[in-house]
Formats: structure tokens, sequence, C-alpha cells
């Protein structure tokens, strides 16, 4: 019984998985006299320049580099 349950958690997530949001992200603010951990945490998004914008995957990695950069960028959840 207990494993049945389980698995159909496992089958919950997944399916919360397929349905995961994209993230729009926008850099507003330059990264001129900035840390250098901020700089490469804005290369790693894939942005670069104010006004550049880049689509990412909703996944906890995302948030977290989101996070230590919240003062410089702008985020949208945009259905997939």
């Amino acid at each position: 019984m207990m494993q049945i349950q389980f698995l159909l958690n496992v089958e919950s997530q997944k399916k919360n998985y397929l349905i995961k949001m994209k993230l729009k992200i926008t850099q507003t603010r330059s990264i001129i006299d900035r840390p250098k951990d901020q700089k490469k945490t804005i290369e790693a998004l894939g942005l670069g320049r104010p006004n550049w914008v880049k689509i990412h995957n909703d996944t906890p990695q995302i948030r977290g580099m989101i996070r230590k950069v919240t003062h410089l960028v702008k985020v949208e959840e945009i259905k997939d």
C-alpha cells in the first residue's frame, strides 16, 4: 500500500514538472561597479547589457541565480 502511494506522488510530481512555467528575465540595470559574483551570475543567465531579454525554464537553479541579482533584473512568468 505504501509503495502505491509513493508511486502516485511521483507521478503527480512528474505532471507538475511538465506543466512548469517559463521565466522571461530582463536585465534592467548595468553590471558596472558590481561584485564579480553578480557579474558572473548575469553572464550565466545569458544577459550582459540593460534591456537584454532571455527566456529560461522555471527551475530552482534559475530561481537561485535570479535571487542573487534581483536588483538588476525584472522577471515575468510566462506559459510554455
